[in-house]
């Protein structure tokens, strides 16, 4: 399938695209990791999107995951208000201000942090770190 973005026109693998994401999808609600980790590289190495478009791209999708868990959760009691409460005006400004720094630094630069963090995530998750 073709996408067109800004007047440029890109190719897109539309079933890796949807069995990825639903993979992701399931994986992230079920661990609360948000799924950027995993969608980005499936936008970018598979898909190959570029950076600009991934970033947004992969923010709306994991939206409508995240809301979807966070109600599931909800109802099967696995929810701090306190813990939310404290975090949300955190993740606010942080949403403002995390594409403004982006706009600012040079894509390969994103890359290598959003690289570094996947790493340490990976770590962490194994337990090593």
């Amino acid at each position: 399938m073709k996408v067109e973005f800004w007047g440029q026109e890109f190719k897109v693998n539309m079933f890796v695209g949807c069995i990825g994401g639903f993979l992701i999808a399931v994986l992230s609600s079920m661990f609360g990791f948000g799924g950027g980790p995993f969608m980005v590289p499936l936008m970018t190495v598979f898909l190959r999107l570029p950076m600009y478009l991934v970033v947004g791209s992969s923010l709306l999708a994991i939206f409508f995951n995240t809301t979807m868990s966070t109600m599931r959760h909800y109802q099967f009691g696995n929810f701090d208000w306190v813990l939310f409460l404290a975090m949300f005006p955190a993740a606010l400004l942080a949403g403002f201000i995390g594409p403004k720094i982006a706009k600012r630094l040079s894509p390969l630069v994103v890359k290598r942090v959003a690289c570094v963090g996947l790493v340490i995530l990976a770590l962490s998750l194994l337990g090593v770190y």
